[in-house]
C-alpha cells in the first residue's frame, strides 16, 4: 500500500517531536496505521536542525507554509505553527484542498472550530485535534469514543501545568505568587507573558473543547467564565490546608437542569480527592459518566514528546480511515453535526458553588453577627468559621468562612454588603469550592 504523505506546518517544539516520534517509531506506526507514514514536506521560516533527531527524514523544507497545504502530494496537514492566524486561513486552505488535518492548536479550535468543522464536513475530510488539550493524556478519544455509551455529567480538569506548577510550590514551600511565576519562567515553563497560562485563557481554550464534546454543544469560548491564580496568596493556600483543602486552578463543565456551566476558576478540592494530589507540571482530566461513574485521566499536559505521542496518534487515526465513507467516521465532536444542541451556557451569577471566603475584621463584639445577618438575610449557610488570633498590637483579624453551596448573584450582594461595613477592611477573598463526589 502507498504510503501516507504528510505535510508538517511548524518545527518548533512540537514540530521536533512530531519528527522525532514519527522517524524513531516509523515501524511500530507502520504495523499500528497498516502503511508507512512520511514527512514529504515541512514548512518552518527558523528551525534548529541540530535538535531535531530524524529531520533527514523530511522530504522537503521550505519557509512558505501555504506550498506545504497546496502540495497535491500531500494527504495529512499537520498544524503546529499555533495561534490564530495564519493557522486559521492554512487550516481551510488545506481542507478546501481535500486535505485532512491534525492539529495541536487549542486556541484555533475553541475560537474558529466550528466553522473549520463545518468546512470539514462538506468536504468529507477529519480534522483531528488530540493534541489540543491536555498534550499526551488521551482526554479527547476517550470522550468522543470510550464513554459514549453516556450521559456526561460533569468535567473537572487540570488542563494548565504552568499554574499548578505554581500552585504546587506555593502550597509547599509556602512561597509568594510572583517568586513562583519567575522560577517558572527561568524554567521554562511559563512564557516572558505568562497572561494565557495565570489568567486561565489557556485552560478556558481546552475547556472550551471539553464542554463541546461533553454535551453536544457548539464552540463558545466567549462564554466560558476565566479567573487566574495572580491573587492567591501563601495565606489562603495555607488555611485551605488546616480546613483539609487543596486550591487547584481547575476547568469545570456541568450539565444542569438551567443549562450548561462553563467556567475556569481556582478551586478549593477535599485533599483527599486523587486530583488534588495532582502535583507540578502535571494535567489530570476527571469525568463524571451516568454509566461508568469517574474516570481519571492523568499524565503530561505539555512537552515536545508527550504532546507529539496524541500529535501522531491522530495521524494513524485518520491514516486508517483514509478509504471509510466520511459518514462512518467518528464525528469531530462526539455527536453528529445534526445533534448539536443550543442548550445555552450560564453565566457564572447562575452558578452554583460552595465559597472559601477570607476577610480582614474589627475585633470587637457584635462584627461577626453583623457579617452572619447579612449572609442569613440573603440565604447563604455557613459550614465552618476560623477566627486566627490579632497579632499584637492588632485591631483586626482574619476570619476564614466556608458556606454551603449558594448562587453566585446571591454572594456577590453579601459581599458587597459586607465589604460596606466599617468593621471590614479591604476587599474580601472568595474562593469557589467542589467536593468533585463520585
Amino acid at each position: 500500500m502507498e504510503p501516507v504523505n504528510i505535510g508538517l506546518l511548524g518545527l518548533g517544539t512540537v514540530g521536533g517531536g512530531t519528527v522525532t516520534v514519527l522517524t524513531r517509531n516509523a515501524a511500530e506506526i507502520a504495523r499500528r496505521a497498516g502503511r508507512d507514514i512520511r514527512i514529504a514536506h515541512a514548512a518552518a521560516r527558523a528551525y534548529d536542525q541540530e535538535r531535531i533527531s530524524g529531520i533527514e527524514a523530511i522530504g522537503r523544507i521550505t519557509d512558505d507554509a501555504f506550498a506545504v497545504v497546496d502540495d497535491p502530494k500531500v494527504d495529512i496537514v499537520i498544524e503546529l505553527i499555533g495561534g490564530y492566524s495564519p493557522a486559521r486561513e492554512l487550516v481551510l486552505r488545506a481542507i478546501d484542498n481535500g486535505k485532512h488535518v491534525v492539529t495541536a492548536n487549542k486556541a484555533l479550535i475553541a475560537l474558529h472550530g466550528n466553522e473549520i468543522f463545518a468546512a470539514a464536513q462538506e468536504k468529507g475530510v477529519t480534522v483531528a485535534f488530540e493534541a489540543a488539550v491536555a498534550g499526551g493524556i488521551p482526554i479527547i478519544k476517550a470522550l468522543r469514543e470510550g464513554l459514549a455509551a453516556n450521559h456526561i455529567e460533569w468535567i473537572a480538569g487540570i488542563i494548565n501545568g504552568t499554574g499548578n506548577y505554581i500552585l504546587t510550590e506555593m502550597r509547599d514551600k509556602g512561597r509568594d505568587f510572583g517568586d513562583v511565576l519567575a522560577e517558572a519562567q527561568a524554567l521554562g515553563y511559563a512564557e516572558a507573558d505568562p497572561t494565557f497560562d495565570v489568567e486561565g485563557i489557556d485552560a478556558a481554550h481546552k475547556l472550551t473543547i471539553l464542554g463541546s464534546l461533553a454535551f453536544g454543544i457548539p464552540l463558545q469560548f466567549d462564554k466560558t467564565f476565566t479567573e487566574g491564580i495572580s491573587r492567591i496568596e501563601p495565606q489562603d493556600v495555607a488555611f485551605a490546608a488546616e480546613l483539609g483543602y487543596r486550591i487547584k486552578h481547575l476547568g469545570i463543565t456541568r450539565r444542569t437542569d438551567a443549562g450548561i456551566e462553563m467556567r475556569v476558576h481556582p478551586t478549593l478540592i477535599p485533599h483527599r480527592r486523587l486530583i488534588a494530589n495532582v502535583d507540578g507540571v502535571m494535567n489530570a482530566v476527571l469525568v463524571k459518566g451516568d454509566a461508568v461513574g469517574p474516570t481519571l485521566y492523568y499524565g503530561a499536559g505539555a512537552g515536545a514528546l508527550p504532546t507529539a505521542s496524541a500529535v501522531v496518534a491522530d495521524v494513524v487515526d485518520v491514516a486508517r480511515a483514509l478509504t471509510t465513507d466520511p459518514t462512518n467516521r467518528v464525528p469531530h465532536l462526539a455527536f453528529q453535526p445534526d445533534e448539536i444542541t443550543d442548550t445555552p451556557v450560564l453565566p457564572i451569577d447562575e452558578v452554583e458553588t460552595a465559597y472559601y471566603l477570607r476577610l480582614t475584621a474589627l475585633d470587637r463584639p457584635g462584627v461577626m453577627a453583623g457579617i452572619a445577618g447579612i449572609l442569613g438575610e440573603e440565604g447563604i449557610s455557613i459550614e465552618a468559621i476560623k477566627q486566627k488570633e490579632p497579632a499584637p498590637g492588632e485591631t483586626h483579624v482574619p476570619l476564614i468562612m466556608l458556606s454551603h453551596r449558594v448562587k453566585e448573584a446571591r454572594m456577590n450582594r453579601a459581599l458587597a454588603r459586607i465589604e460596606a461595613l466599617e468593621a471590614v477592611s479591604g476587599e474580601i477573598v472568595r474562593i469557589r469550592m467542589e467536593g468533585l463526589d463520585g
